[in-house]
């Protein structure tokens, strides 16, 4: 019973596996560095207020801080937003020890990425530890201000979707195969 079970789950060549794995943390780890120091630089550069246009109206900076969730949603559960965003973060390293796929590393590294960024400014940022207001400062016409970390979220969800609806499973198997 026992042999039968394991002929019958496909194996992971151990190389894809650790490519997969190296680009999920390269991927975190750029970008989570890449949103603390566009941050940093909003901070410095952007605390008078003003908009700086980059493309003309289309896209420019502009220094906020979100106490909330996405499009400010939420903004008197910043504490439980801080605790959702740290199960996050450990679901997504529990997931990646399983990763052998490298679209799904790269969707999961995003991932880590966007959700530690704001999980940093949550525990870190005035007013307090669980209470911090995330740094916002990418301005586009008829749409929240938002940030590299909030990029990373989005463009991990829509990775994940691709994913999930292609069959792909973590280890790169397909359903049903």
């Amino acid at each position: 019973m026992q042999a039968a079970h394991a002929e019958s789950e496909p194996t992971v060549n151990p190389r894809s596996r650790r490519t997969a794995r190296a680009l999920f943390g390269a991927t975190a780890v750029v970008l989570y560095l890449v949103d603390l120091a566009t941050k940093t630089v909003a901070l410095e550069r952007l605390g008078d207020g003003r908009r700086v246009d980059v493309v003309g109206d289309l896209l420019g900076f502009r220094l906020t801080f979100n106490p909330g969730a996405a499009f400010g949603a939420g903004t008197s559960y910043t504490a439980v937003l801080s605790c959702v965003a740290i199960l996050a973060v450990g679901v997504v390293v529990w997931l990646s020890i399983r990763v052998a796929d490298r679209l799904w590393a790269l969707a999961l590294g995003l991932l880590l990425a966007g959700v530690l960024g704001n999980l940093t400014d949550r525990l870190f940022r005035a007013p307090g530890p669980f209470e911090g207001h995330v740094v916002d400062f990418i301005q586009l016409p008829n749409w929240p201000i938002f940030n590299v970390a909030d990029m990373c979220i989005n463009v991990a969800a829509v990775l994940i979707l691709v994913q999930a609806f292609r069959g792909v499973r973590l280890d790169g198997t397909r359903d049903g195969k």
